[in-house]
């Protein structure tokens, strides 16, 4: 039951984010054996969830979350974009969601012409 707790508050402004763009996400707790960090995956995108957000946090004496690193692996790259904190990773999501959806809309647009003029 702890973890669930734990689960709801990471990342609190990120989900929000998701949200409020229309994005679909799915969130996994794991507990490494070998090392005192916990590990919240969290995978989200528009269709697919092609897109990972792995946390690495632990707990401080006082059982407070503190956070260690961010990873964001877009479109299951190799090498992920590493932040310290929330509010860095929501800037470069809001920068980056603009645009994708700038890029989308015009491949919509230039398909639509394409199939208009067959």
């Amino acid at each position: 039951m702890n973890n669930f707790l734990e689960v709801l508050v990471i990342l609190k402004r990120t989900k929000q984010f998701m949200n409020s763009n229309k994005y679909k996400y799915e969130k996994r707790y794991f507990r490494p054996l070998m090392t005192p960090e916990n590990v919240y995956v969290f995978k989200f995108g528009k269709e697919e969830l092609n897109n990972r957000l792995i946390i690495k946090y632990s707990h401080t004496w006082t059982g407070r979350i503190k956070i260690h690193e961010i990873d964001l692996r877009m479109h299951k790259q190799q090498h992920p974009r590493i932040f310290k904190h929330e509010s860095e990773l929501i800037k470069y999501l809001k920068k980056h969601v603009d645009t994708t959806d700038k890029a989308s809309t015009k491949r919509n647009s230039v398909d639509s012409k394409k199939v208009t003029t067959k």
